[in-house]
């Protein structure tokens, strides 16, 4: 349930509609509340006569509302049209996937929601004016607040179109889903290695339990489940890990000794949903700026810049990754592994951020000798043996796919030289830049 409970509220943090209609009500309950103050007589009357307030008669409070609430609601069509346009164009140049980045986006929310309320305030001001034919109540405290509102909205709109114009900039979104990024190596890496725990055995007994549900794991409370597996005195290993798809009906989970209830513990403790999100999934925050670079590197846009830009967010990943730790993914109860949880480790998330990336700039020297400076840069930074190993595999790979896609010799002969100072910056470290320079 508790996996469940925050599933829930990062899909209501991230809805776009929460904060303009919570925008929406605070204009009705001002409007309302300003009305009642009118209405109640504190405001005193030398104030009304003030310049400070609206002083004017019931028909022209009237008219004054009436063009605040047609004006806003017309602008608001309008900032809606302008969001939707840059959804489309998000979609097409940089992948659907990062739609999320602009409905999540509070400048946007906040920008529609201010124009819906300002109306709604409007509107709940305007019905309470009464002209003389009526019996007279112009709320001027009201009509004051409206005006100030409709002076905020135009401050909003120069704000939106500015806000929007910088969004829409790839490598303003670039930068944004590389804060994704980070925010998950803190998230969910340690700076203190993991303590060593046993991997568990299993003997012949072993049982396989399945999952009725379909979706992508997109919560999961490992010691919530490791606290059931130590109380019923069992093992478990899960074959799913977060960001995994769960297939209906395939087994999810391994256990020894089954348990009763065993199935239903594990639904417990575990959310599934229709897409992958990046708050407990560090591959997919990484595949998000894979797929900006892909699609850059494709015929019909053929940017190289931007997935160099890419590139160098990686980079930074990866050094951000120097003192960190990834979890082996197995917890311990009472000195016995309970519960095995599967985990990338940092092969894995090296082959997702450069994989596809190489794959697609075949040919692209530019995009291939970038790769190789960041991966030495990473290199003269990192010094743990097996990691070194696993840049030091992704530099051959650049170095083998240039080999057999650049046909320009002076090209490949660049390429060939950044491999030979990954090499040296891998084996000497950064002092191997000064023996360079001086030979």
């Amino acid at each position: 349930m508790t996996a469940r409970l925050r599933q829930f509220l990062v899909a209501i943090g991230e809805t776009f509609w929460l904060l303009p209609a919570a925008l929406v009500v605070a204009g009705i309950l001002l409007a309302v509340g300003l009305v009642e103050l009118d209405r109640s007589g504190i405001v005193p009357q030398w104030l009304i006569d003030s310049p400070w307030l609206y002083n004017g008669g019931g028909t022209g409070a009237r008219t004054l509302l009436g063009a605040v609430a047609s004006s806003t609601i017309g602008v608001a069509g309008t900032v809606f049209s302008i969001t939707i346009a840059s959804l489309s164009l998000a979609a097409g140049q940089m992948g659907p996937r990062l739609l999320r980045n602009f409905v999540k986006d509070r400048g946007n929310q906040f920008t529609l929601g201010a124009f819906l309320g300002t109306f709604s305030y409007a509107l709940m001001v305007l019905r309470s004016v009464r002209t003389q034919g009526e019996g007279p109540f112009v709320p001027h405290a009201a009509l004051t607040a409206g005006i100030l509102l409709a002076f905020l909205c135009v401050g909003v709109l120069v704000f939106f179109v500015g806000h929007m114009a910088g969004r829409i900039n790839v490598d303003t979104v670039i930068e944004l889903v590389s804060d994704d990024v980070t925010h998950a190596i803190r998230r969910l890496t340690g700076i203190d290695a993991p303590k060593p725990v046993a991997a568990p055995t299993f003997t012949d007994a072993v049982t396989a339990i399945a999952d009725p549900r379909r979706g992508y794991v997109q919560e999961l409370d490992a010691d919530q489940l490791a606290d059931w597996a130590a109380a019923h005195d069992c093992t478990i290993q899960l074959l799913v890990r977060p960001g995994d798809y769960v297939f209906p009906g395939a087994p999810i989970a391994l256990a020894e000794p089954v348990r009763d209830g065993i199935d239903r513990a594990i639904r417990r403790v575990s959310a599934l949903g229709g897409q992958r999100v990046s708050r407990i999934d560090l591959e997919f925050a990484v595949r998000q700026l894979v797929e900006i670079a892909v699609r850059a590197l494709s015929p019909g846009i053929n940017d190289p810049h931007t997935a160099m830009s890419v590139l160098d967010r990686m980079g930074a990943a990866l050094c951000d990754m120097v003192p960190r730790h990834l979890s082996h993914g197995r917890v311990e109860r009472g000195g016995r592994t309970v519960l095995v949880v599967p985990t990338i480790d940092y092969d894995g998330l090296v082959d997702a951020m450069f994989h596809l990336i190489r794959q697609n700039a075949a040919g692209s020297a530019a995009v291939l000798i970038r790769m190789l400076e960041v991966l030495t840069a990473v290199a003269g930074l990192e010094r743990r043996p097996e990691r070194l190993g696993v840049l030091r595999r992704h530099a051959d790979l650049v170095l083998g796919d240039g080999e057999r896609d650049v046909a320009t010799p002076a090209d490949l002969d660049d390429l060939k030289g950044r491999h030979r100072r990954f090499i040296a910056m891998q084996t000497i470290g950064p002092i191997s830049v000064l023996e360079r320079k001086a030979a």
